[in-house]
Parts: C-alpha cells; sequence; structure tokens
C-alpha cells in the first residue's frame, strides 16, 4: 500500500451512456464478472482511501442498489442533473462536507467506465502527486494515435502541465503531441474546494467543466503536472458495446497472462474467457473453448475443458471436466467430469468419481470412488462410496409438489434403465436389477427386483405384420435356422 493514502476518491457514475443503446446504465454493463463501476471502485479500493464517493444521477436507484451489493462501504452522492464534471465532484465533496468530513489530503476523480484502470497506475498517480508537491496531477497517456483527445502540454523546462488543449482547438504542433489526458486526476483537496466554487458555465455546454480547474490553480501559482500512465489501454472509456467487448478481450487477455505466468496451462488464450474471481493453482490446464466464471477455483494438476463452462464451482487436484456445464458445483480430487455433464448447484463429487456423458445431476452428494457413468439423472440424492449407477437411471425427486431425496449406500451396483421413486433409501452393498422401478427400500446386501415377467408371443410379427421387412428377415432366420439341423 502507498503511503500517499488519499483523503477521498471520487468516482463519476452519474451519465446515462445513451451510446449503448441500452435499459441498463452504462456502468453497470459488466465485464469478465464484474460491472464497469464494479471494476472502477475495486481499483479505487487499492488505495485504501479514507473515503469512497460515487457520484449516480441516471438510474440512480439501481446503481446505488449495486454499489450497496459490491462495496456497502461506498458512499454516494446524488447529481440530480448533469451540469459537467465540475457540478459531478462538487456533488460529491458536499455530500461529505454535510457528514461533517472536511476533505484535508489527496482528492482522487475517477471515471466510473474505465474498467482496464489498475490500482497500481492510481498509485503512481497519486505518489506522483505528492513526490512532484503538485496542485493537480493529470493522469496521462502516451497514445499511438492521439486524435480526438484532449492533448497535454508541458513547459519543456520543469515538465509542469500549462494546458490540455482539445483536438479541435489544437495548433498543428499540439496535435503532434501523443500524450493525452485520461479524465483521471489528483488535486489538493483543500484547492480544489476552493476552485471549483470559481469554475464557470459560459461555455457551449452550459456545464461547470472539471478542466476549469487546472487553469483556476496555475493562475493562483500552483503547480500542474502529470504521471503518464504505463499502459494507455488503461484508460480507455466505455461508450458504446463495440468498446466493451474490446475492453473485455484485453481485460481477459490481462487475467489469463496474469494465471499463465503464474504456472498456468491455458492451451488457448483466444478462446479462453475467465472472470476476475477465478482462481488457479499452479499446474492447472485449460483447454480451449473455455468459460470460468464467478467464484470458479482450479486447483493443480486439473485439466478443464475442452468446450466447458464453470461457474462458481471447485474443481480439485487432478480432477478431469471435459465439455462440462457446472454451476455451483464442488469437484473433487481425480473426479472425472464428462464429456457432455451438466452439473447443477449442489452437487458434490467426490474424490475419485464420475459423472459421465450425458449425465445431469442436482443437490447431490457423490461419494468417493462412485460412478454415474452415463446417460442418467441425478436430483436431491445421498450416493455412499464405490457404487455403480447404471446408464439411463432417473432419481425420481419430484412429485408435482414437493421435492424428495433418495439415498443409495456404499458397494452398490445398480441395474440400468432404473427409476428410483424418491423417498426411497438402497442400503449399503445391494443390487438392483436393470429395468426396475424402485418404490420401496432395498436392505443392505438385498437384491431388489421390481419389473413385470417377460412373456414371447411366438409368430405375431407374420401375423400382424405379414409381408414386412421384419417378417420376411425373422422367416429367413428359422429358415436357416432348420437348415442348420
Amino acid at each position: 500500500m502507498s503511503a500517499n493514502r488519499p483523503a477521498a476518491v471520487v468516482v463519476l457514475a452519474a451519465g446515462e451512456g445513451t451510446r449503448m443503446k441500452s435499459a441498463t446504465p452504462k456502468v453497470l454493463h459488466t465485464l469478465c464478472g464484474r460491472s464497469l463501476v464494479g471494476h472502477v471502485v475495486a481499483a479505487s479500493r487499492e488505495l485504501d482511501p479514507e473515503h469512497l464517493v460515487v457520484v449516480v444521477g441516471h438510474a440512480r436507484e439501481q446503481v446505488q442498489a449495486h454499489l450497496s451489493a459490491v462495496d456497502p462501504a461506498a458512499r454516494t452522492a446524488v447529481q440530480h442533473e448533469q451540469n459537467g464534471t465540475g457540478h459531478a465532484v462538487r456533488t460529491a465533496l458536499e455530500e461529505l462536507s454535510q457528514s461533517g468530513v472536511a476533505v484535508d489530503g489527496t482528492v482522487i476523480v475517477v471515471c466510473g467506465d474505465t474498467p482496464l484502470l489498475t490500482g497500481e497506475t492510481l498509485r503512481l498517480l497519486g505518489d506522483t502527486h505528492a513526490a512532484d508537491g503538485n496542485a493537480v496531477t493529470v493522469l496521462s497517456a502516451e497514445v499511438p494515435d492521439a486524435t480526438g483527445y484532449g492533448r497535454i502540454v508541458r513547459d519543456e523546462s520543469s515538465g509542469a502541465v500549462t494546458a490540455i488543449v482539445e483536438h479541435k482547438d489544437a495548433s498543428v504542433a499540439q496535435r503532434a503531441i501523443r500524450e493525452i489526458n485520461s479524465g483521471v486526476f489528483a488535486f489538493d483537496g483543500r484547492l480544489l474546494v476552493d476552485a471549483l466554487g470559481k469554475v464557470r458555465t459560459d461555455n457551449s455546454q452550459g456545464e461547470e467543466y472539471l478542466t476549469d480547474v487546472l487553469g483556476i490553480v496555475r493562475e493562483a501559482g500552483h503547480r500542474v503536472g502529470a504521471a503518464v500512465a504505463g499502459d494507455h489501454r488503461e484508460i480507455l472509456g466505455i461508450n458504446n458495446r463495440v468498446q466493451l467487448a474490446q475492453a473485455r478481450r484485453l481485460l481477459n487477455d490481462r487475467l489469463l497472462e496474469r494465471a499463465m505466468l503464474a504456472g498456468v496451462t491455458v492451451v488457448d488464450p483466444a478462446s479462453t474467457w475467465v472472470d476476475v474471481s477465478v482462481t488457479f493453482e499452479p499446474d492447472a490446464t485449460v483447454h480451449p473453448g473455455t468459460e470460468l466464471l464467478g467464484a470458479t477455483h482450479i486447483a493443480t494438476g486439473a485439466e478443464v475443458g475442452p468446450h466447458s463452462r464453470l461457474s462458481d464451482t471447485s474443481v480439485g487436484a487432478g480432477a478431469v471436466a471435459s465439455f462440462t456445464v457446472a454451476e455451483g458445483a464442488r469437484i473433487g480430487e481425480g473426479a472425472n467430469v464428462g464429456p457432455y455433464a451438466y452439473l447443477r448447484p449442489g452437487t458434490d463429487l467426490g474424490p475419485k468419481s464420475k459423472a459421465g456423458t450425458y449425465v445431469e445431476m442436482k443437490n447431490a452428494s457423490i461419494g468417493e470412488g462412485t460412478k454415474v457413468p452415463h446417460l442418467s439423472y441425478v436430483g436431491d440424492a445421498t450416493i455412499g462410496e464405490f457404487t455403480n449407477i447404471g446408464a439411463a437411471s432417473v432419481f425420481v425427486n419430484y412429485d408435482g409438489e414437493a421435492k424428495h431425496h433418495t439415498t443409495v449406500g456404499s458397494h452398490c451396483k445398480t441395474g440400468s434403465d432404473n427409476m428410483f421413486v424418491a423417498p426411497v433409501t438402497v442400503g449399503d452393498g445391494a443390487y438392483t436389477a436393470a429395468g426396475s422401478v424402485i418404490t420401496k427400500d432395498v436392505p443392505p446386501g438385498s437384491l431388489a427386483v421390481a419389473r413385470g415377467q417377460q412373456r414371447n408371443i411366438e409368430g405375431w410379427v407374420a401375423r400382424k405384420r405379414p409381408g414386412s421387412a421384419a417378417a420376411q428377415a425373422a422367416s429367413a432366420a428359422r429358415q436357416e435356422s432348420e437348415g442348420e439341423r
């Protein structure tokens, strides 16, 4: 943590974002498992500010509710009318003042639509502000193409910022400058309060511009400086869905690079997507076409994918999950899942267990070494250790009004095409015959047979389907059999 702890961070998140063309407020659009404003708040929290204030306006009830969920300690200040960035910051400082907080120290102002901004870069801004003794420090960036951006004009001898010139107002020489304004600033808190009271609205928009503060403090004899971000892409703002997708790609690449440098094998980063909350252990492997979402954790030696989607799921050491969809599940050490398995919330697979091809599970606890190999549904169930569930089995858990539980013990062998009609218990070491509908408890060590006796009606096809392909095949088989005799 930097020693230069800011007195406050102000996050500007009041705008509507009409270019998103969405009923969802712009700052609540998400990338990599977190909202735009959520990313900015998280980066700001890395500075450990004394106060964090988010200025809200458009759809403020939704934004406030979201902030209460992701950062309950964050304050909000309501900008009832969007009268410019200067007015927004003044609204935030007035919110603090009304709460008895006199801002004394550094105030950092950030935009709520810059999700790639990192805490490290904000620390650089704060440290530069303190080291250079600035009244205002601009976070700038050197970009390949500065077209459309405000240029940072510096004094050649001191490096101080003398002006921020908008592209349309820049001279030919100024347009050659590649250092641009990000819209993120560090201010001396007391000077900021004073200067905001002097900001005028005699401009084309009739708004209070925060950038006017720079000229006001310079005229008063104070220094304005700049801190250059290490990666210009961090300052990218989001105004439409195209930019949102571009930022998602950049952030995803950043997350995957961090994982790979920590010892994770990502076979194809271009087709792998992760949330910021996903965690890995060294020597985990992620195969192509995989999404890892929420609080998912992949342990050492585990392999996920290809073409899997895991959300809020833990994968134990050495486990494998291929062509798998899992939500709120736990996959134990050495377990094997898929291909084409669906693990729904509450699924808990024990060590070295198996949920195989076309298996769906929900609210099910599966013991160590137990296998549900294929074509089965296991819902609201507990299965013990080293049991084998036959193919095409269904745990019939719903009676139309309520869910019921099935318990299958350890070391059981259940036949294919079984229906377990809950509530029912199959004891340890029991067997069930193929095709059985189990409606009563099966004692330990018993064989349960619950099916009608087979009856063969000889000659039925010849009588009921004369001349059919089946009748002809049966006749040929009969003649061949008689000839062999």
